[in-house]
């Protein structure tokens, strides 16, 4: 019963920029190495966003010295200092899985353009 007070204690994170799939994303998370605390940023687009509520997580995939990288963040975690929205993708699926399979400039998202 104790660990659900505290759920119901903690409030949901709402600091961040609206972002979805295709977009590209910096997110700033803490890290700790010993005693010392520090932020480290990864840099790369959201492949996919599920769930809702407590259990919204989003998947972040860079492309780090030509070996693929995800991450896959929980919405509302304490570690995620920050998020930066870089720039909107135009996409037309929620997930982009399919970004695995490519490389080079098949992989790149197309710019939104915003009038």
């Amino acid at each position: 019963m104790d660990k659900l007070q505290d759920l119901m204690t903690f409030e949901q994170r709402t600091d961040y920029p609206k972002f979805k799939s295709g977009d590209r994303v910096r997110v700033h998370v803490r890290v700790v190495e010993g005693d010392k605390e520090r932020i480290q940023p990864f840099e790369g687009d959201v492949i996919s966003v599920r769930g809702s509520g407590w259990d919204k997580t989003f998947t972040v995939r860079k492309v780090s010295s030509g070996v693929g990288v995800e991450r896959i963040f929980p919405y509302n975690s304490p570690k995620i200092a920050k998020i930066d929205l870089i720039r909107e993708g135009k996409v037309r699926r929620a997930k982009l899985y399919y970004l695995r399979n490519l490389s080079g400039k098949a992989a790149r998202i197309k710019d939104k353009n915003v009038k």
